[in-house]
């Protein structure tokens, strides 16, 4: 008997694609089940998100009463509401019914009022209502992001009671990994880890087990200083109160890590200038969340080309310039994304501070410094041996110093005071740091060589 050896390198995805839509084609029910049943949620999903509007429609059609609640939250937002209308309403209850209370918040706070309500009716009358007291907390809030089943147990209990209590549940969440201690009035003491109750002797008090890691989470809290937190102390689990401290739900390290991801890839976009977004929007949405930075983009280019208007008679009279000057401006926006990709970066993990504000500029502009001292001296030779005039290489050395320079400055110091005013220094910061720039390194350039070549 040989064993059957798969070659890890070896990407099966779109083997696996090819055949399911080859089952759509025919058809083959049978076939489509033996090939997406064995799959993980995530698997199905990202399959579903691959494929044709129309190819997604035919498979829906075909795998009936096969989708189940995890392959609905892993789905992106914005497919979401389709693979739902293509659902019986049997179908989608039964694919609701064993998800947690934060997975179907998760589910529907993205869906327009139709489809939400669609998917609060499937639920009994006992999830709806703890759903829609999830959904009564604030967008991105950690109401929204917790669990609502908990298990916790009062702080005077032994092990012994403890155990004894779960073994008694027969509605334990899926997972876990503190037990919550309460006081009579609800309010959270501590929490024990399922590894140290397992392992201490039933007569132990659940509070000599506390760990000392123990924090609570505001119900109204920010999603992404949630998530700070649990990568700041590395939690696992963290109890969410209400106003009054009142034990409310419980956040575990996935559904904070999961909201750390998205955070990580919102920068990435918005410093690109595409907003939120996925390769399955529609050209219509794509467009409207691009449009804007494009024509603020526009915007700053026709500041640039009106610093380059001033100095037509120095570019006419030194046809090099013209040349030249693209190089100068790039080194700098180069430059200043760099530290505009620190900045931005140490803001949102909180590293930024006032108290060290000063220093990470500082230190950026020696960077620039350093930078363009050595790429400066690199382009005055360049320039001296292509166009064989020491002045004009002067001139570059200069312009690409003070530029490289203003590049660290700008690139650190936009993001601070756009955070200040409370502006997304990810979503705004890159098209004025790209105008500063520009328009220094154009300015810089063609102002000396005004004043040194004429």
């Amino acid at each position: 008997m040989t064993d059957t050896y798969q070659d890890p390198q070896i990407n099966l995805e779109p083997i696996r694609t090819a055949g399911v839509l080859a089952a759509v084609e025919a058809q083959d029910a049978f076939r489509l089940h033996e090939l997406l049943d064995p799959l993980h949620p995530a698997d199905v999903a990202d399959l579903l998100e691959q494929i044709s509007e129309a190819q997604r429609a035919d498979l829906m059609s075909l795998w009936q009463g096969a989708v189940d609640g995890e392959v609905l939250s892993e789905l992106d937002e914005s497919i979401r509401e389709d693979v739902i209308d293509a659902m019986e309403p049997a179908a989608l209850a039964e694919a609701v019914r064993d998800l947690e209370s934060d997975d179907v918040v998760d589910l529907v706070e993205d869906l327009d009022a139709a489809h939400t309500e669609t998917v609060l009716d499937a639920l009994s009358d006992a999830d709806r209502a703890v759903v829609e007291q999830s959904l009564s907390y604030p967008e991105d809030s950690a109401g929204r992001l917790m669990q609502r089943e908990v298990v916790m147990a009062p702080d005077h209990w032994t092990v012994g009671q403890a155990i004894d209590h779960l073994r008694k549940q027969d509605d334990l969440p899926e997972q876990f990994y503190h037990m919550i201690l309460v006081d009579p009035r609800l309010k959270p003491t501590g929490y024990v880890t399922l590894g140290r109750l397992l392992g201490a002797k039933r007569a132990v008090l659940l509070a000599d087990l506390a760990e000392d890691s123990f924090r609570t989470i505001k119900a109204d809290e920010p999603e992404e200083d949630v998530a700070y937190a649990f990568n700041q102390y590395h939690l696992i689990s963290a109890p969410v109160v209400d106003a009054e401290d009142r034990l409310v739900g419980v956040i575990t390290i996935d559904d904070a890590m999961i909201v750390l991801d998205e955070e990580h890839e919102e920068d990435i976009l918005r410093l690109a200038g595409v907003g939120e977004g996925s390769l399955t929007d529609r050209v219509v949405s794509t467009t409207k969340r691009r449009f804007p930075w494009l024509a603020v983009n526009l915007v700053t280019s026709i500041l640039a080309s009106l610093v380059i208007a001033m100095f037509e008679d120095a570019i006419s009279a030194v046809v090099a310039l013209a040349v030249l000057m693209p190089i100068v401006a790039s080194m700098g926006g180069n430059a200043g994304t760099q530290s505009l990709t620190v900045a931005v970066r140490a803001i949102a993990t909180k590293d930024l501070t006032t108290a060290n504000v000063w220093r990470v500029i500082r230190r950026e502009v020696l960077v620039g410094l350093v930078n363009g001292l050595a790429f400066a001296i690199v382009m005055a030779i360049v320039g001296i041996i292509w166009f064989g005039s020491p002045m004009l290489g002067v001139v570059l050395f200069l312009a690409m110093v003070i530029n490289m320079v203003v590049a660290g400055f700008a690139g650190t110091v936009i993001p601070v005071i756009l955070d200040k005013l409370k502006i997304d220094p990810a979503l705004a910061s890159g098209a004025f740091v790209t105008t500063v720039t520009d328009v220094v390194g154009f300015f810089a350039f063609l102002g000396l060589a005004a004043v040194m070549l004429l």
